[in-house]
C-alpha cells in the first residue's frame, strides 16, 4: 500500500520503493539490497526528501543499465526523523535486512550512533550530509562522507565573518545537537581567531515555533550579525522573528540552509541571508546530463539530490573493482583507489573516509532563491 511518500509501507522507519521507481531483481543471485536513510520526517523531511530523489533516480539509473554484477538493485528508505536513538533502531533494522550499503544519514547526530551498528553488523555507509569531525574521526572501517567537514566549513565562514564585519556584533547562536554546535564552535574558533570576540553565543532549543525571547536578548545586546550552527526551519524562524523586532541583521548559516524551505519560512525576511556550502553541484560538466534528467521531471536537485546520487555511484564503481558486495572488500577500495568518477566531480577519500578535497564557498539567498557568490 502506498503511502503519501509514494513509498511501501514497510517496518517501523522503514519503507521500500515504489516497484514504478524499482526494478525488479531478474539475475541469478536476486536484488542486492541498498538503503537511503534520513529524516523523512519531522522538521529536516525537505532534506531527506532531497536525499530520497537522489537515491531513487541513481538506483532507476543503474537499473535501466544492468544494475551491479548483474543484479538489479533494490533501494529501501528509512526514516531516523533525525533522531538518535530512531537512527539507532533503522540502523539495526537495516542490517538485520542485509544491506550492502547504507547512503545516509543527515543529521551527524544520527549518522555517529548509527555507525556503530553498521561497523558492528558489516555495513558500508556513505553520508551524503553528515559534517561532524566526529563521524569519520571516531568511525571505524565503514564511514564515508561524500559532502567536507564543520572545521572546514566553520574555517571559511569564521574567517568571512572576521574579514568581512570588522566592528560588528556578532551573536553565534547552536542548537546543542552534533552539527550545530560542532559547526557553531567551529567557525567561533575560526572567529576568534581573526580577532573578533562574539558579543553573544547560546544556545537555542530546537523545535520550537517562538524564538522571541532569544530575538529580544540579540536586540538588547545590540547584534547585527547572527551565526547559526543549526538546520533550516530553527534558522528561518530565528531570521524572521528578528526582522520582525525591528533588527537590521544578518544571518549566517551553514549547509544546513541549502532548501527552497528556508525561504517558505523566512519569505522576504530571508533576502541577503548567507549560507556555507559546496559550489553548485547542479553546474558541474559531470553533473549535466543527470541533471537534465532531474529537470525533465520538473525537479530541481537541489542541496544534498547530487550528493546521494554520488555516494551510489562510487559504491557502484567499488563494487565493480572488486567484483564484490563484501563491504569490507569495498570499503577498502574506495580508500585504495580512485579518485571515482560522479556527478559532483572525481572523489578520493583519505583513510579516514573523508574527501580529500572540500570544497566551501559562499551562497545568498535572493529572491526566494541562493546563488553561488
Amino acid at each position: 500500500m502506498l503511502n503519501r511518500r509514494g513509498l511501501i509501507a514497510g517496518t517501523a522507519g522503514i519503507a521500500l520503493a515504489s516497484p514504478a521507481l524499482i526494478r525488479p531483481a531478474f539475475a541469478q543471485g536476486g536484488p542486492i539490497r541498498l538503503a537511503c536513510a534520513g529524516p523523512m520526517t519531522g522538521s529536516n523531511a525537505a532534506a531527506g526528501e532531497q536525499m530520497k530523489t537522489g537515491a531513487q533516480q541513481v538506483v532507476a539509473d543503474m537499473n535501466a543499465k544492468g544494475g551491479v554484477l548483474g543484479r538489479q538493485l533494490a533501494l529501501e528508505i528509512a526514516d531516523d526523523a533525525c533522531d538518535p536513538r530512531q537512527a539507532v533502531s533503522v540502523a539495526n533494522q537495516l542490517a538485520g535486512r542485509k544491506v550492502a550499503m547504507v547512503a545516509g544519514h543527515y543529521c551527524s547526530g544520527s549518522s555517529i550512533p548509527a555507525s556503530k551498528v553498521y561497523a558492528e553488523e558489516g555495513v558500508l555507509q556513505i553520508s551524503p550530509a553528515s559534517t561532524n569531525p566526529k563521524f569519520t574521526d571516531d568511525g571505524a572501517w565503514n564511514t564515508f562522507r561524500v559532502c567536507g567537514r564543520d572545521d572546514q566549513q566553520g574555517q571559511i565562514a569564521g574567517a568571512y565573518i572576521a574579514r568581512t564585519y570588522p566592528g560588528k556584533k556578532v551573536a553565534i547562536l547552536h542548537d546543542n545537537q552534533a552539527y550545530g554546535k560542532g559547526l557553531a564552535d567551529e567557525t567561533k574558533k575560526a572567529l576568534n581567531a581573526g580577532g573578533i570576540q562574539e558579543t553573544v553565543y547560546t544556545a537555542y532549543n530546537p523545535g520550537e515555533r517562538d524564538y522571541n525571547a532569544l530575538v529580544s536578548r540579540l536586540k538588547s545586546s545590540g547584534v547585527e550579525v547572527i551565526y547559526v550552527g543549526g538546520y533550516y526551519t530553527e534558522a528561518g524562524l530565528i531570521l524572521r522573528q528578528a526582522k520582525e523586532q525591528g533588527m537590521n541583521v544578518t544571518l549566517i548559516g551553514g549547509d544546513a540552509l541549502v532548501t527552497k524551505d528556508f525561504w517558505q519560512i523566512t519569505g522576504a525576511a530571508g533576502e541577503g541571508a548567507l549560507m556555507t556550502f559546496s559550489s553548485d553541484p547542479r553546474r558541474r560538466a559531470s553533473a549535466a546530463q543527470v541533471v537534465q534528467t532531474f529537470k525533465a521531471k520538473n525537479i530541481d536537485p537541489e542541496g544534498y539530490v547530487l550528493y546521494t546520487y554520488a555516494a551510489v555511484q562510487i559504491w557502484a564503481a567499488a563494487v565493480a573493482k572488486v567484483n564484490s558486495v563484501d563491504a569490507r572488500k569495498v570499503a577498502e577500495a574506495m580508500k585504495a583507489s580512485g579518485p571515482w568518477q560522479t556527478v559532483l566531480g572525481d572523489i578520493a577519500f583519505d583513510r579516514k573516509g573523508d574527501v580529500t578535497v572540500p570544497d566551501y564557498v559562499f551562497y545568498v539567498w535572493r529572491n526566494g532563491d541562493y546563488v553561488q557568490m
